[in-house]
């Protein structure tokens, strides 16, 4: 495989995909040697199944581990933390990687748990898992999905499983794109698989899936990024940490002379033609939230915006670390502690969200 190229293959047997695409793209002339501890990545942001569209699928990283070993790799390691909010172990057993860690015998980190080293990141300090610094090469299992806060998260976003929960929340205060893309410039991927199966295009926590059915693989993360960009409708520049990945240095973003390799043909796939988001981010007023945060409010919105209870909303709605010690009228979480009206938590769920919300525009 080389850097300009993004090998496609569609189906339903997701783990057979997967070994057939590893092979077809020579997964292993790029691993240093036998003996290189091999991390692999995948997405398991929040406590929901891959079906849902937010996680990744565990056939794809059981395709994975089955392809190395059979080549006689034996040092692998599967890591990953969840946003905050949210606990590893939860989410690793809800969406069956503790059967796959058992099954191959593949030790499973919690990156949550992780003691971390602060990093110069191309001029940014950065806290990064101890266990992801250790790693001779990295195999990222991104869900291509959409991103309230970023548009789209796919091989770039995906390595902020990596960083302790705090570096986290510090990655909101920055605003997101900038840390993302530096972060990048200190943990290279060796490899991309892209779980493209039924990644929701809205919410980077699922519950909109399409359903895609295909797989794909590269070597460069940036041009993944700059592919699911286009494919999702968005200009690379509309998403701002692509861009800034590839003046770094991490890849190019040239789609123009990307080359696609398709394996097989699929079905024609019917995308969506709107965004929900776009059509809810009127009623928020956001300052550096937490995306677990703003992750949970804004399919509550979906829902009241469904009930017809939306447009009844006459405040916006404050979310973010930009409103501690704030007043206002109406927040979420308790960055906005200070406010008449505020659901509490750190982050509060979507349900407390939903009622709160409701309770407050039936009352109001």
């Amino acid at each position: 495989m080389k850097s300009n190229e993004i090998y496609i293959i569609h189906g339903a047997e997701y783990k057979e995909m997967t070994k057939t695409l590893l092979a077809e793209a020579d997964l292993v002339s790029r691993i240093p040697d036998q003996a290189s501890r091999i991390g692999i990545k995948p997405n398991l942001v929040s406590a929901s199944l891959p079906s849902y569209g937010a996680t990744t699928h565990p056939e794809v990283v059981a395709g994975i581990i089955e392809y190395l070993k059979e080549r006689g790799y034996q040092n692998l390691v599967m890591l990953e933390g969840s946003w905050v909010g949210d606990k590893t172990k939860e989410v690793m057993e809800l969406c069956g990687y503790d059967k796959v860690s058992e099954q191959y015998q593949v030790p499973f980190i919690d990156t949550q748990k992780d003691r971390t080293v602060t990093c110069d990141c191309a001029g940014m300090k950065l806290d990064i898992c101890k266990s992801a610094l250790e790693l001779d090469f990295l195999i990222n299992v991104p869900v291509m999905k959409g991103h309230c806060q970023t548009k789209i998260t796919c091989a770039l976003k995906n390595m902020k499983g990596l960083i302790p929960n705090k570096e986290k929340r510090h990655f909101h205060s920055m605003g997101l794109h900038k840390p993302i893309a530096h972060l990048n410039t200190r943990l290279k991927q060796g490899f991309i698989v892209v779980d493209n199966i039924c990644g929701d295009w809205d919410f980077e926590d699922g519950g909109h899936p399409v359903v895609m059915n295909r797989i794909m693989a590269a070597a460069d993360p940036v041009l993944v990024d700059a592919y699911v960009c286009d494919l999702m409708g968005y200009a690379v520049d509309e998403v701002r940490y692509v861009r800034l990945a590839e003046e770094l240095g991490v890849g190019s973003a040239q789609i123009s002379q990307m080359k696609i390799c398709a394996l097989n043909e699929g079905e024609e796939i019917k995308v969506p033609d709107t965004r929900r988001i776009l059509q809810l981010q009127d009623a928020v007023e956001e300052v550096d939230s937490c995306s677990a945060c703003y992750g949970y409010l804004i399919p509550a919105l979906d829902q009241l915006r469904e009930e017809g209870l939306l447009d009844r909303l006459e405040e916006k709605i404050c979310i973010g670390q930009g409103f501690r010690d704030k007043s206002g009228r109406l927040g979420i979480g308790n960055c906005t502690r200070n406010f008449e009206c505020f659901q509490k938590g750190c982050p509060p769920t979507e349900t407390q969200i939903y009622e709160f919300l409701k309770e407050y525009i039936v009352n109001a």
